[in-house]
């Protein structure tokens, strides 16, 4: 199970298996973050599939379903939540992992610098440089709030 750390308390994944579960949980997770949208693959386990083999595994788990290229300031939102309430490490996940990520970066912009963002994401292996303006948009959004 391939997966790439952005924080402390955050990885991406690729599209998990039912054993990519059990791999996780082995692996130290505590909780999973499903960003994939049921049924965009027909080998892909559904999210109730994937939900009650987290539970017997001990993993909390939470389905955000994102469509490629449809981020909304709600999943985001959502996404953000979930990290707060998640008991830590998280593992969250897409067919690529490049939504999850984005989820994060655009969740992370009140806490760090849109370059800080793109460079942690790439260093995981996401180029998010397409997502920058709304990143920066998201952090111009940050500083007004607190001024």
């Amino acid at each position: 199970m391939p997966f790439a750390k952005l924080t402390d308390n955050l990885s991406v994944a690729p599209q998990l298996r039912l054993d990519d579960l059990e791999q996780a949980a082995a692996a130290g997770f505590r909780s999973i973050i499903n960003n994939r949208p049921d049924g965009e693959a027909s080998d892909q386990p559904s999210s109730e599939t994937l939900a009650a083999a987290a539970q017997r595994l001990g993993l909390a788990y939470r389905h955000i379903p994102v469509v490629p290229g449809q981020l909304s300031p709600e999943q985001v939102a959502a996404f953000k939540e979930a990290l707060t309430a998640a008991a830590g490490p998280t593992l969250a996940f897409c067919r690529t992992g490049t939504r999850s990520t984005s989820l994060w970066a655009l969740a992370s912009a009140p806490h760090l610098s849109p370059d800080e963002i793109l460079r942690i994401a790439a260093a995981a292996g996401y180029n998010l440089e397409a997502l920058r303006p709304q990143i920066e948009a998201a952090a111009r959004n940050r500083s007004a709030d607190a001024g």
